[in-house]
């Protein structure tokens, strides 16, 4: 009971009573001070500050008006191949002679273009409508190169045409040589279809992987042009000591327009 009665004795005594009430440490005092600096400096940045967001897709270098797969319209086995890769040909220019059982027969180009890919070798039997070459139209070989990069559907009403694109190029290091730069040129109004994708890039393989998660929108890009070695303008001086080519694969970087922070929170 000893202890009981030192209790008592201790709160019935009024030594402390003219002692002020403390409400908070100066710890605690510093730390409430630095918490209403950062909400503030929060709330400042969401009303004058700006984020510039970004969209990345997939894409490929090529030519404007695209390419198409030459089909061969006889049945028979190819003796001879006429061209070679990366040859400019003019319209109605044979390709490829395909022996029938009529006799040997030539498969001519269709538009002016240059071979980008041979599908059939000589001793190869290929059946009526087969694919035996891709084709690039092109009307010299000077013509500048465009990207066309492949977005998600929902994503493509947020570029904006004039948006500045960082390309980084699969036969050109990041690491080294840095991105290619470029602009928006167009944004397509429709998602395209995997038919429609082969139709212009001429190539089943890149229709697949761009079409893999759903119907995408297609994005030109017009690249910017520079006395470098490739032609074009790089984020480093000089870019790679190498020309690009088209039906190189590309990953493009878009930068969407900047915006409030707010503007995330308000309906």
């Amino acid at each position: 009971m000893q202890f009981r009665q030192k209790a008592l004795s201790k709160l019935q005594s009024p030594e402390e009573l003219d002692l002020p009430v403390r409400f908070a440490r100066p710890p605690g005092r510093l730390v409430l001070a630095v918490t209403v600096v950062v909400m503030a400096a929060a709330a400042f940045w969401a009303f004058t500050g700006s984020v510039s967001p970004k969209l990345s897709a997939p894409g490929v270098l090529t030519r404007a008006e695209g390419s198409y797969l030459l089909q061969s319209p006889y049945a028979g086995q190819v003796t001879e191949v006429l061209a070679e890769e990366g040859q400019l040909l003019s319209p109605g220019a044979p390709l490829l002679t395909v022996r029938t059982d009529k006799g040997d027969r030539e498969v001519s180009v269709v538009e002016r273009g240059r071979v980008t890919g041979l599908l059939a070798k000589t001793g190869l039997v290929v059946t009526t409508g087969a694919d035996v070459a891709t084709v690039e139209r092109v009307r010299n070989q000077d013509d500048p190169l465009v990207a066309m990069l492949y977005v998600p559907g929902g994503s493509g009403a947020a570029i904006p045409v004039g948006a500045q694109v960082d390309l980084g190029v699969q036969s050109a290091p990041r690491q080294r040589f840095g991105v290619l730069r470029g602009r928006v040129k167009a944004v397509g109004r429709a998602p395209q279809t995997q038919a429609q994708i082969i139709g212009f890039l001429g190539d089943g393989r890149l229709a697949a992987q761009f079409t893999r998660q759903g119907d995408p929108v297609a994005v030109l890009v017009q690249l910017e042009r520079s006395a470098t070695t490739s032609g074009y303008r790089w984020s480093s001086a000089d870019g790679p000591p190498y020309a690009v080519d088209s039906t190189t694969p590309v990953t493009g970087t878009v930068h969407l327009a900047a915006q409030r922070p707010v503007d995330w929170l308000l309906p």
